[in-house]
């Protein structure tokens, strides 16, 4: 077995997305290789319905799916094809826009005003960017849960874990998508198949994400006015943790537990032409997809 290294550590950046919703960006319109098949991930999390209830009105979407979870609050959403439902705490969506679609997802707060929830951008390979839409909807009662003796507790949401499958199937990118706490003090390893890339967000509590005896933080080098320092990093609430390749993911939790969101897919290794909603292959397909959003004809009949 081989222990996963750290990459990189990063704190999810603020930023604005929809008719003004603020969120957090943990990756995003960078680099698409890096988390191959991932290609964006937004955490939005907020308590302050002002900053939120605006959501986001009718926006096009191809080549991708789009997979939201929701922790607290409800998501309402519609799309061009006639579909319409509402996404509550704990329930997933996942989206395959495949060869197009418009859809609109308007938020709303618990009675604490909280919405809480994440989504996730994943890529289709260029054999699957025209396929038909299609969703899943899952409850959250339908999600498995695996409890550990030592109080760990993992929601399979995708893929196959501690021998529970998640209720989410046929994805492009093979994922494994879990939602994991981890008590106070408590470490555990967990096995990632060598081939996926995988990151671990985490959103409540602090862990140290390595062979670690006690929850003192990462050894990471970084450069600070200059000059390359060892230095301890401690991931918190809102850190996106970037691992390389292994077979096991080491995790300390800190004195207040800690809990993540752990994701792993199997890299697709194709270009990547990508503006906006719409991910494609080459910019001759990206331009296509845009025509055809300006001529009306880019929502293909159901077959």
């Amino acid at each position: 077995m081989s222990l996963r290294p750290i990459l990189e550590t990063r704190a999810a950046q603020p930023t604005m997305e929809g008719a003004g919703v603020h969120l957090h960006r943990a990756f995003g319109f960078q680099d698409p290789s890096e988390l191959d098949p991932f290609l964006l991930f937004d955490d939005f999390r907020n308590d302050h319905p002002e900053l939120y209830q605006q959501g986001f009105p009718w926006h096009p979407h191809r080549g991708i799916e789009t997979i939201t979870y929701v922790l607290e609050g409800s998501v309402e959403h519609g799309d061009s094809l006639g579909n319409t439902g509402s996404l509550g705490a704990g329930d997933v969506q996942w989206m395959t826009a495949g060869s197009g679609i418009l859809h609109q997802e308007m938020p709303s707060g618990n009675t604490k005003g909280q919405m809480h929830g994440f989504q996730l951008w994943g890529n289709l390979p260029g054999s699957q960017k025209m396929c038909a839409p299609r969703y899943q909807d899952v409850q959250g009662k339908d999600i498995p849960e695996v409890i550990d003796d030592d109080g760990t507790r993992v929601k399979v949401i995708v893929g196959e874990f501690w021998g529970k499958r998640g209720p989410v199937d046929g994805i492009a990118a093979d994922p494994q998508y879990l939602d994991v706490y981890i008590p106070a003090g408590v470490k555990k390893t967990f096995k990632i198949d060598t081939y996926r890339r995988a990151f671990a967000y985490v959103f409540n509590g602090q862990a140290a994400f390595a062979d670690a005896s006690r929850p003192t933080g990462v050894l990471l080098e970084k450069e600070v006015a200059g000059h390359e320092v060892n230095i301890r990093d401690m991931s918190g609430d809102r850190t996106l943790v970037r691992f390389g390749t292994g077979d096991e993911v080491t995790v300390q939790a800190g004195p207040e537990g800690v809990r993540f969101l752990l994701i792993s897919g199997a890299p697709i290794e194709e270009p990547v032409a990508w503006h906006g909603p719409i991910v494609m292959n080459t910019q001759a397909e990206l331009q296509k997809a845009f025509a055809e959003l300006r001529n009306g004809t880019f929502i293909r009949p159901a077959h």
